[in-house]
């Protein structure tokens, strides 16, 4: 498969901010602190109804095994459960956990070595979101101002991230997501996610709703 690279271009529309929509705020926001991720998102109170596979997932890119098996233990102290274990793979070392919230983060790296000690810094977060139909989603947000930055025909695409944002949005296709992450592929209800909008809120195919920033009002995590 040939990747198709898109040089970035000023956007008008990016993606600003991600909010999880959580029962219980400030024990999610106990618990992303100890995890170590608490600055790449917000939350805000949500009863919203959401049974299954929410149809995405946050991943974490580090430098090495052993940081990814730092924050995967900090993860699983203050009360993640397991759905994949860290371990080698083809394309590296990683692992997937999902929140008390519910919310499933994968901790991932390239290398299959580690070239020094632990640490907690994260290379890259990326919000995956899976589609039903890559090239349409995407067809869709290049049409509202995002910039492709990668992409791999009708499997995945990703778009520059935004100045405004930490976390880089990707699409895949939703069974193969589910499939990544250990989990079915049937859910229904809430994504319980908000993208936030540096333009006007729009929901997109799937679902996934987008809010403009000003209308944002998130408990910082």
């Amino acid at each position: 498969m040939v990747m198709a690279t898109t040089a970035s271009t000023a956007a008008h529309t990016s993606l600003a901010s991600v909010t999880l929509e959580v029962a219980d705020p400030e024990a999610a926001r106990r618990f992303y602190s100890a995890f170590g991720v608490d600055t790449y998102i917000h939350l805000r109170a949500s009863e919203t109804h959401s049974t299954g596979f929410r149809g995405f997932t946050l991943a974490l890119t580090v430098s090495g095994p052993a940081t990814v098996d730092s924050f995967f233990g900090a993860a699983v102290d203050a009360g993640a459960t397991v759905l994949k274990p860290a371990a080698k793979s083809l394309w590296g070392y990683s692992g997937v956990v999902r929140a008390p919230d519910g919310t499933i983060w994968k901790i991932a790296t390239s290398a299959k070595k580690d070239t020094g000690p632990a640490t907690r810094e994260v290379d890259a977060v990326v919000l995956l979101i899976g589609v039903e139909d890559v090239k349409a989603t995407k067809q869709l947000y290049t049409g509202r101002g995002l910039t492709v930055a990668k992409s791999f025909g009708g499997k995945y695409a990703e778009f520059a991230p935004g100045q405004s944002s930490p976390v880089t949005l990707a699409l895949y296709k939703r069974r193969a997501l589910a499939k990544d992450l250990g989990v079915p592929v049937d859910g229904t209800g809430s994504h319980r996610i908000v993208l936030g909008s540096t333009a006007d809120a729009f929901t997109d195919p799937d679902g996934f709703a987008w809010e403009a920033i000003a209308s944002l009002a998130p408990t910082p995590s």
